[in-house]
């Protein structure tokens, strides 16, 4: 783990999604956010038929959503969020994880 040259490999890890974390916004009401639902959820099925969305959920706390998105770093995740009628309303805040290749695997690929 501390070989420079495994450290080099493990931050070089491409990124193959972009993980968002979709929270509604305090002082925003249930029903400011059910308003806006039937645009958002048409958007974002036709988001995920053209492949840019891989999975989405419901936040178990009912304070939002997580999504998957095939995209190839964050910037294209924000502008595929900030089009959603939620995000163009102001009632939403985003948060962004880049996920790729779990790299402790290489460890099991490595020579002995």
């Amino acid at each position: 783990m501390t070989d420079p040259s495994l450290a080099q490999s493990q931050t070089a890890s491409p990124t193959i999604a972009i993980l968002v974390i979709l929270t509604v916004k305090p002082g925003i009401t249930r029903e400011q956010v059910m308003a806006i639902m039937p645009d958002e959820v048409r958007q974002t099925v036709q988001l995920y038929l053209n492949g840019m969305v891989r999975e989405w959920y419901s936040r178990s706390d009912g304070r939002g959503a997580v999504f998957l998105l095939n995209v190839k770093d964050v910037a294209e995740g924000h502008a595929i969020m900030d089009g959603l009628p939620l995000a163009r309303q102001d009632l939403v805040d985003h948060e962004y994880i880049a996920v790729g290749p779990l790299m402790p695997l290489r460890l099991l690929m490595a020579k002995p």
